[in-house]
């Protein structure tokens, strides 16, 4: 049977966006970011870290760095009571233009297919959380409901990027989510 999750974006979503963190140094948890993530844990939500690092596309940082901050960020969460399920990332740096050179950078799909065939998600029935117009394009893409996390006037300026959800912070998005399936937070 599929099942419901939670993509999460990683930088300025869970942790402040610092630019391209590479190590344990960079990496500050958000406040109530633990305690949001702890919410849908206990709804027996998927939470997925779906995040595009391209540090290592442009040569910053490899692979080992990014699997080691997230294993940390998982351990921060876990001595809160909550954790992320699976983590995604595409490596790529996008085009000189900006545009992505691949699927799995958002605003692609490709991490999200990915995700849905490894954990049995069904994504029309799941949800989408980040701070970045491509977090909003991709989770859409891909039948997801999607929150917007901020306030940027830039947001304003871009119609087809309406989510279905605008909020200040990750707290409010996952009380919104968890309103919209019929829970409530524990």
């Amino acid at each position: 049977m599929n099942s419901r999750a939670v993509f999460l974006d990683r930088d300025g979503t869970i942790n402040e966006d610092v630019g391209y963190p590479a190590n344990a140094g960079d990496l500050i948890l958000l406040p109530g970011s633990a305690g949001a993530i702890r919410a849908l844990n206990q709804q027996g939500l998927k939470v997925i870290v779906i995040s595009n690092q391209s540090g290592i596309g442009r040569g910053l940082f490899g692979h080992a760095e990014v699997d080691n901050l997230n294993l940390d960020l998982n351990e921060r969460l876990k001595a809160q009571g909550a954790w992320i399920d699976a983590f995604y990332y595409c490596p790529h740096a996008p085009a000189a233009d900006g545009e992505p050179v691949c699927d799995c950078r958002k605003p692609g799909t490709g991490l999200f297919d990915r995700a849905a065939d490894e954990l049995a998600i069904e994504l029309r029935l799941s949800f989408m959380v980040g701070d970045k117009l491509s977090d909003i394009s991709a989770g859409a893409s891909c039948g997801c409901r999607t929150v917007l996390l901020g306030n940027d006037e830039l947001f304003e300026t871009a119609p087809r990027y309406r989510p279905d959800c605008r909020v200040p912070g990750l707290t409010a998005a996952v009380e919104w989510i968890l309103s919209q399936i019929g829970k409530k937070p524990d």
